[in-house]
């Protein structure tokens, strides 16, 4: 049984993230604030739920939550700042777009940047254990979701609408025969193995 909350007295926002293991796509997060009364037997981690599940939550979260937001940063972005500090930016993002404030953050994870004058709570394996941060997860999820299999429209060799971008055999695969798209994040070991080849900037004819 997932908790409510570890603040009761306090407006308490779940943050976690989706995407930050992928070779391709921007990372996406999700804030959410939910009542403190709030109870779904069903949500959960986004990991441990069907597609179908995952996007039926989706509508619950977004109805019944207080307020909640999704964050993104681009590929391009990651490349400069790194996918750590990438994260954490896409956290933030979500977060100045909630429309109450939030007193204090819970994050999934073991690592933050602070928040303005927010305090925060890290939670090793948050999605887990508590309702808010899983639900960030699923929005997370189910919207870079949205995005990659948009991406896979217009770059369907990668396999995107299956791996999400993630490193798979096929995907790996494709890029050693195709070269790289303007969505893939060039400072990922792309190709997997000890080293890195050398890649084409530009996807090949």
């Amino acid at each position: 049984m997932l908790l409510p909350y570890l603040n009761k007295d306090l407006i308490e926002a779940g943050c976690d993230e989706a995407g930050r293991g992928c070779l391709a796509g921007a990372v996406y997060a999700a804030a959410v604030i939910l009542p403190k009364d709030f109870k779904n037997e069903l949500l959960n981690d986004s990991k441990q739920l069907t597609e179908k599940q995952r996007y039926a939550l989706r509508e619950v979260i977004e109805k019944e939550a207080l307020a909640w937001a999704v964050g993104v940063v681009s590929p391009g972005e990651i490349d400069q700042i790194n996918i750590l500090n990438a994260s954490f930016l896409a956290m933030h993002r979500a977060v100045d777009q909630l429309n109450i404030r939030p007193q204090h953050l819970l994050v999934d994870g073991n690592r933050f940047k602070k928040y303005r004058d927010v305090p925060h709570t890290t939670v090793v394996k948050g999605d887990g254990k508590y309702l808010s941060i899983a639900a960030a997860s699923i929005l997370a999820k189910t919207y870079r979701d949205d995005y990659m299999n948009g991406l896979h429209e217009e770059y369907p060799y990668y396999d995107w609408n299956h791996n999400k971008g993630y490193p798979t055999k096929k995907h790996r695969a494709a890029i050693a025969e195709r070269g790289t798209t303007p969505y893939h994040r060039m400072t990922f070991n792309l190709l997997g193995g000890d080293g890195q080849l050398e890649l084409d900037f530009a996807l090949m004819p």
